[in-house]
């Protein structure tokens, strides 16, 4: 996980990686943001599964093969979230020095990070205080991933030829894709604010023989108050489902659950007999709307598929519920008011409406206005790698 610094006016394309599929966006960062092309490809079982590189070499294959078919630039940002990611937001007293800030992060991380830190690539963002006020302690988010999960993604990357600018966490793309979202469209874009970006390896740290300067700044921004502030959740449903929490336009808290929409064409497949390419159409074909009886195909399949949905719904109901939960007893949590879903999973009929049922929060579905004039199930599919792209 680093950053390089891209010029002006430079096309970056943001990487999302999932078990069945590759989504590629690519955008002109200048100020502004301008969409440029897109693509989508397959990919083959074995090669990426809960959001981890498993085969390097053919997963190079397949980006090398996308990237040629639809000639996208070859300057890649590229998303990662999974259970070998951990985020934490420390409570740290005031430092001016960087150098200080670094040492006090890196002391208490060892408490916070459930992994060893020589293992880990080590990144953090000061959330900005009041602009009034004595402010003697401030926020930090802190970001950990395993060492050895990223080398398989950048061995993958520089496989396929490709230049790879950054990696970002998916949450915080999620939060940049959609902000601002309202009515089933977010809204922004334009100029790119980059307070929730995420680029490890900022100190200085090195990864695959690459060393990397600083990603953040440490100046403080002018920001609201946190008092009264409403938090709001950000949900990817893809074949895995990954969570955040918003306190303004700073990610506080995320999770990333091995549970997804992949865990029920999985079931599906296993059930019906069918491939996880078919089980995958069913899913979107049967819905949790239509009665059964009027939905054409098999019966006995039809049947299977409305379970398999209908529990997969409750799954993640069931996940969903108690990390929100869990983040609400945190020290100085905000309240979450609202919470905003995006990715495949949305193309399923009836899909957010069950999960209205079973989550206390409102919950709303939403593509970025950015890709409007693109096919709702690509679009869906492009959500996460469009944010990964905004980042400035």
């Amino acid at each position: 996980m680093f950053s390089s610094k891209i010029k002006k006016g430079k096309r970056i394309v943001g990487l999302d990686i999932e078990a069945s599929s590759i989504a590629a966006t690519e955008l002109e960062v200048n100020g502004g943001v301008r969409l440029g092309g897109y693509g989508i490809g397959s990919l083959d079982a074995g090669i990426f599964r809960d959001g981890e590189v498993l085969d390097p070499e053919e997963l190079a294959g397949a980006l090398k093969e996308l990237f040629s078919s639809v000639k996208l630039s070859r300057d890649v940002r590229l998303g990662v979230a999974n259970q070998r990611v951990t985020v934490r937001t420390l409570r740290l007293p005031r430092m001016e020095d960087p150098a200080e800030l670094e040492a006090a992060i890196r002391f208490q991380a060892q408490d916070q990070i459930p992994m060893p830190l020589e293992q880990a690539v080590l990144d953090w963002q000061v959330i900005p205080a009041p602009p009034t006020g004595e402010i003697q302690e401030v926020d930090v988010v802190v970001v950990a991933a395993r060492r050895d999960m990223l080398q398989k993604a950048i061995q993958a990357v520089r496989g396929a030829g490709l230049r790879l600018v950054g990696i970002d966490h998916s949450a915080f793309a999620l939060i940049r894709a959609l902000k601002g979202s309202q009515n089933g469209e977010a809204t922004t874009f334009g100029p790119v604010d980059p307070g929730v970006s995420f680029d490890p390896m900022g100190a200085g740290e090195a990864i695959d023989g690459q060393a990397t300067t600083a990603a953040m700044e440490m100046e403080p921004i002018p920001a609201e108050p946190a008092d009264g502030i409403a938090g709001r959740a950000f949900c990817s449903l893809g074949d895995v489902t990954n969570l955040a929490v918003s306190r303004g336009p700073y990610c506080v808290f995320t999770r990333a659950l091995s549970f997804g929409v992949e865990g029920m064409a999985q079931s599906l497949a296993e059930r019906a007999g069918l491939t996880l390419g078919h089980a995958r159409q069913w899913l979107v074909h049967v819905g949790l709307e239509a009665p059964l009886e009027a939905v054409e195909g098999d019966p006995e399949v039809v049947s299977i598929t409305r379970e398999a949905l209908a529990n997969g719904a409750s799954r993640l109901g069931d996940e969903l519920r108690p990390s929100l939960e869990f983040y609400a007893a945190q020290e100085d949590s905000v309240r979450v008011e609202s919470m905003v879903v995006a990715g495949a999973g949305t193309r399923i009929p009836g899909l957010i409406d069950r999960l209205r049922q079973e989550l206390p929060v409102p919950i709303e579905a939403v593509t970025p206005g950015a890709l409007a004039g693109i096919p709702g199930e690509e679009a869906a599919r492009l959500t996460l790698s469009y944010g990964l792209g905004l980042e400035e």
